[in-house]
């Protein structure tokens, strides 16, 4: 049995007051940002996912940290702009591990033409593929990390 909704999840990197994005240019949008991001897989914990995306999209190895905010598409509520699949998508602050430099990979998704540091001042003037950006500068300046409970990392009682 499949479920009715798409989990997602992604990373929200910063650095010197900049954040990474990956840039596609498609023949009907034209050209816009995403978070490093993507489905998660079978068997593939939300976590493990952030890591992978990273990766597939970026180049990069990440630490994954809190959780920095969740985001939802109905497609019902939004004349299916995105296509027909809901979706949740969870996104995760990260930073980039020592020495990992960020780059277009080898087998980019189709149409990724970069990976582009853009500053944090101009985020609300590039186009987002969700249009978050208003919602990422305000969690910069006021971070509400949640915590992700991982049920196979919590402390099993003894009676």
């Amino acid at each position: 049995m499949s479920g009715h909704i798409r989990v997602r999840a992604g990373a929200i990197i910063i650095k010197n007051n900049k954040i990474l994005l990956t840039e596609f240019n498609d023949p009907y949008r034209g050209v816009f940002y995403d978070l490093p991001a993507g489905g998660t897989e079978p068997k593939e914990s939300i976590i493990e996912a952030v890591i992978r995306e990273a990766k597939e999209e970026a180049n990069i190895d990440i630490e994954v940290g809190p959780l920095a905010f969740v985001y939802e598409y109905a497609p019902h509520l939004n004349n299916e702009k995105y296509g027909k699949t809901h979706t949740l998508v969870m996104m995760f602050e990260c930073t980039l591990k020592k020495g990992s430099i960020p780059r277009l990979p080898d087998k980019p998704d189709p149409n990724q033409t970069g990976v582009k540091w853009i500053p944090i001042s101009e985020l609300e003037n590039v186009e987002l593929y969700a249009k978050i950006g208003k919602q990422i500068k305000e969690y910069i300046i006021n971070k509400r990390n949640i915590d992700l409970l991982e049920e196979h990392k919590l402390l099993q009682k003894t009676i």
